[in-house]
């Protein structure tokens, strides 16, 4: 029989820009683990810049799951600079309220994938912001990652390559706080 993870397992931290040098490698063990079978796209190879790169804004915003005193998720961000939204060329007029968190990453060890840990680290991250808005990407090769984000709210605004060897990721919008 399988066992079931519970939220009670669990403890959810929540950590800041001044946190960065105590948990960045405790990040990037988990990305690891979860991106274990794409390592070897160099994309992932860059993970520990993305961490540094996000990290260092001052408004970076991260929640890490532990079991015990392993890191099981995580999940982080930071406000978007004002009509620097990766929503901003895809919706004609723009929403009335436009303060947008941008969703930057999320990322589960293998071994917990399926116990709805993805969702519980998702809205312990989201539920405490103030923005309007939240906005992520999700690579377009992933179809049930991005049919999971709908079922929490998103939807689709459009595509976007940020980097010219980057996957290209659709872009999904959620009004804040999420309704699921």
């Amino acid at each position: 029989m399988e066992s079931v993870l519970s939220a009670a397992d669990l403890v959810v931290r929540r950590y800041t820009h001044a946190d960065l040098p105590k948990i960045r490698q405790t990040l990037i063990d988990i990305h690891a683990d979860a991106y274990a079978n794409a390592m070897d796209d160099e994309f992932n190879q860059r993970f520990p810049w993305f961490v540094d790169h996000w990290g260092n804004n001052p408004a970076f915003d991260c929640v890490i799951a532990y079991d015990g005193d392993e890191g099981a998720a995580f999940a982080y961000g930071a406000p978007a600079p004002p009509y620097r939204e990766w929503w901003r060329e895809h919706l004609k007029p723009a929403p009335a309220a436009t303060r947008t968190f941008s969703y930057s990453e999320l990322a589960v060890r293998t071994n917990y994938r399926k116990t709805g840990l993805s969702k519980l680290i998702t809205r312990a991250l989201l539920d405490e912001r103030n923005e309007d808005l939240v906005v992520l990407l999700v690579d377009t090769e992933h179809p049930r990652v991005q049919t999971l984000y709908e079922s929490w709210s998103f939807r689709k605004v459009g595509e976007r390559q940020p980097f010219p060897d980057s996957p290209v990721y659709a872009v999904m919008v959620a009004e804040l706080p999420l309704s699921t």
